[in-house]
């Protein structure tokens, strides 16, 4: 019985957090394959120490604890690679070719990605969870184990670099939409 009970949660959790960590982390690694291994991992990890989770921190923090360590071991092992793999540009460029927009918003789109893959793992973590993910200042200083004026601090000078970086490359909708989270 208590396999079953251990089973249903775990159930329950993947379905109310896969797209949340799966985002989190596709935002960190930029590579869907990579992405789909660590968001494999997390559950994984999840189901090894549910039975120990203590309810301590919210269950959303914890998880993203877990997806946060799991991202620095990565980021560890494995310094910068390309931002797509070749099979996802393919998609995004097909024969038919897409609308003058949608290209040039994808095209924005994976600037701001790079961009934010430049900056320090400390200051991507918390543009990813507090401008991307949209985590509260205080859910994202549970996660990242900051004070809250940590976070509003480190954002902010995330976001100033992020600005510098992409100053006169792309137009300020993509980085304004981010700084207002």
């Amino acid at each position: 019985m208590y396999d079953e009970d251990i089973k249903q949660q775990v159930l329950l959790i993947y379905e109310q957090y896969y797209l949340d960590v799966y985002h989190f982390l596709l935002y960190y690694t930029g590579n869907q394959n990579d992405t789909e291994d660590l968001t494999q991992e997390v559950f994984v990890r999840v189901i090894r120490s549910l039975a120990r989770y203590e309810n301590r921190a919210n269950l959303k923090t914890w998880l993203f604890a877990i997806a946060k360590h799991i991202a620095i071991d990565y980021h560890r092992k494995k310094r910068w690679k390309s931002l797509f793999s070749i099979d996802v540009l393919k998609k995004h460029v097909s024969s038919d070719g897409l609308p003058e927009k949608e290209v040039e918003s994808w095209e924005e789109e994976q600037e701001l990605v790079r961009a934010i893959q430049k900056l320090p793992q400390h200051y991507r973590m918390v543009v990813i969870l507090r401008g991307i993910q949209g985590y509260s200042v205080r859910e994202t200083a549970s996660i990242m184990d900051y004070s809250e004026s940590q976070v509003k601090v480190t954002l902010h000078r995330a976001l100033k670099k992020l600005e510098k970086e992409l100053a006169g490359r792309i137009g300020g909708e993509l980085y304004d939409g981010l700084a207002k989270r």
